[in-house]
């Protein structure tokens, strides 16, 4: 198993808050997750938060004076227009985001989003001026099949349109393993390991700058687990789902990464 990472990387972690989250209780969480993330945690990890786009402004005016960013946990796939319902990336530049998501395997699979559709929201973002951070990962029949290549092949192939666009604006990669999400199970460092690093040479074959760029792992991270994860030299931090609900628990899986990020240095 490799122990180093690219000192071109530098750890993210992501809280994905989904569809949870009110005024007050964002304001108690938003308030302890400051409160547990010193600056020195931050200095060797980059912080970011997701909640629904109702709570944006408040995340943006609780972390304004901050280390901690905050993003979308969707984008639309035009600029503008008559589309109702949808948020353009600019208008999340506007509310002080520095990230959206595209591609969560729940959006893939509940709102039948396409590997086009997605590649097209990403390509808006980074247009945007946004990170944007997009989500792949196989489900258990597939992956009982033998099929995790070829999913991972075909999900990340779509993306290729955006090779140029990314040497620009930041695309992040988060290999989430649909099985693994909300279920409490993990991928194993050895499962983790094998998936990012096929990810990280197809992106590289493609022409994407893969040195540089960031592959999250997602899928049921907990502090118990993260440390294992995060030690992996092509794991380059988490995506991170109902932990990031707990500060305790969202706290200390940054702390891991950026523990790891200093023991690989």
């Amino acid at each position: 198993m490799e122990s180093r990472r690219s000192s071109a990387r530098r750890p993210l972690v992501v809280g994905n808050w989904k569809m949870h989250g009110g005024t007050a209780a964002n304001e108690r969480l938003l308030a302890d997750l400051r409160a547990r993330l010193d600056a020195h945690a931050l200095e060797a990890v980059d912080v970011a938060v997701l909640p629904p786009y109702p709570y944006l402004a408040q995340a943006s005016a609780w972390l304004a004076d901050a280390a901690v960013s905050w993003g979308a946990q969707d984008v639309a796939a035009w600029p503008e227009g008559a589309y109702t319902g949808e948020v353009s990336a600019a208008m999340l530049l506007d509310l002080g985001c520095r990230w959206a998501v595209a591609g969560h395997s729940e959006r893939r699979a509940l709102l039948g989003e396409t590997d086009a559709l997605v590649c097209a929201k990403a390509q808006h973002a980074l247009a945007a001026g946004l990170g944007a951070i997009v989500c792949v990962g196989e489900t258990l029949a597939e992956r009982e099949a033998g099929d995790t290549e070829a999913v991972l092949q075909r999900q990340i192939g779509a993306l290729d349109p955006l090779a140029e666009q990314s040497f620009a604006a930041e695309l992040v990669i988060a290999y989430e393993p649909v099985w693994a999400i909300g279920t409490g199970r993990s991928a194993t460092p050895e499962q983790a390991g094998a998936a990012h690093g096929f990810l990280r040479s197809r992106l590289a074959a493609a022409g994407f700058p893969a040195d540089r760029m960031r592959i999250l792992y997602g899928g049921s991270v907990k502090p118990e687990s993260a440390a294992a994860l995060f030690a992996l030299a092509e794991v380059d931090g988490g995506l991170v789902g109902g932990a990031s609900l707990d500060a305790a628990a969202f706290a200390g899986i940054c702390l891991h990464a950026a523990h790891s990020a200093r023991t690989s240095a």
